[in-house]
């Protein structure tokens, strides 16, 4: 496991390998693959970082050469990493198929892999009570019964040190149904101090309906403080304190809108450590999502602080 450097944020789960058609057709006649690496949690804590926020990313990778190309790309991100190399299991891989221009399919292999094994004796009990704020998704309680205990020992660990927990629900429909996803959300939104879902997630956790607003009010009295349902291109909507908020998003140019919604809940984060109002949070949070919409790759278009202000450039090049 990695030394440990105490940082704002912690975050945990499964970051696997990432393959990707380099040109877009159908993935058997593909003849070149691209090699990368992303997670939910690792795509949020980059973005953080690139903001300027400390954040440490807790897992399990593989003895393997995947599992160093993972690490070594979230080190040079100024990620602080603490992290168990499994010889018993391999780090996961995902493969995506850009079958056409606009539209792309992704494979998961990571059953039984090192990130699904992650448990409760992974955690640093130091690091997370000294931190500001713990993120979760819901991703890592599917993975499996030890992550899913890891996930609420790392809530207990928080609350106990008057850590805020951050939860994104993240509904992942290959890991879990929606009845089960609905009943562990509702059991950790119970405990979450700010949480972030789309419309169709929180409708899991909450039931249907067509009014966003209405959705984060029905999650809010579960709990939590903060509610932002984010709703793609058409913005978001918030709940803070009692107060309803809602932002539009800014218009860009779409190549690839994967980790787009961690690149938003990073902004909100970021804003929310500075400080800042819930108007600035949320303006924070749709410019970073706007970013990584324009870019391929999960994380690769993450911008920096002083990037932020780009979408207003007139001139495509600055000198």
């Amino acid at each position: 496991m990695s030394d440990i450097k105490f940082t704002d944020v912690v975050t945990l789960g499964e970051t696997m390998a990432l393959m990707r058609g380099t040109s877009a057709g159908p993935l058997a006649h593909a003849s070149t693959l691209g090699l990368g690496m992303g997670g939910s949690e690792t795509n949020f804590a980059i973005a953080l970082r690139r903001l300027g926020t400390s954040v440490s990313w807790i897992g399990r990778l593989g003895a393997d050469g995947l599992g160093d190309l993972v690490q070594r790309e979230l080190r040079a991100e100024d990620v602080n990493t603490v992290v168990v190399r499994d010889v018993s299991a391999p780090t996961g891989l995902m493969i995506k198929e850009r079958r056409t221009e606009t539209h792309q399919k992704v494979w998961y292999y990571r059953s039984g892999s090192a990130g699904s094994k992650l448990s409760a004796a992974d955690l640093p009990v130091s690091l997370i009570s000294r931190a500001r704020l713990l993120h979760l998704t819901g991703i890592t309680p599917a993975l499996s019964a030890e992550a899913a205990d890891a996930v609420e020992t790392a809530i207990a660990i928080a609350h106990a040190a008057g850590v805020l927990v951050s939860f994104d629900l993240n509904y992942r429909a290959a890991l879990w149904s929606e009845q089960e996803a609905g009943k562990a959300y509702r059991g950790i939104l119970s405990k979450a101090n700010v949480v972030f879902a789309g419309d169709e997630e929180a409708a899991i956790a909450v039931g249907p309906s067509e009014d966003p607003m209405e959705l984060a009010r029905c999650i809010a009295e579960l709990g939590p403080r903060q509610v932002i349902i984010k709703l793609g291109d058409a913005g978001a909507v918030a709940l803070i304190d009692g107060n309803e908020y809602r932002r539009d998003a800014i218009k860009v140019p779409v190549v690839d809108t994967v980790g787009a919604g961690d690149a938003f809940v990073a902004g909100y984060i970021a804003e929310l450590l500075n400080g800042l109002d819930p108007h600035q949070r949320l303006e924070t949070a749709v410019r970073t999502g706007a970013f990584a919409c324009m870019v391929p790759g999960d994380w690769e278009g993450m911008p920096r602080r002083h990037e932020l202000g780009m979408l207003e450039q007139s001139e495509p090049v600055a000198r």
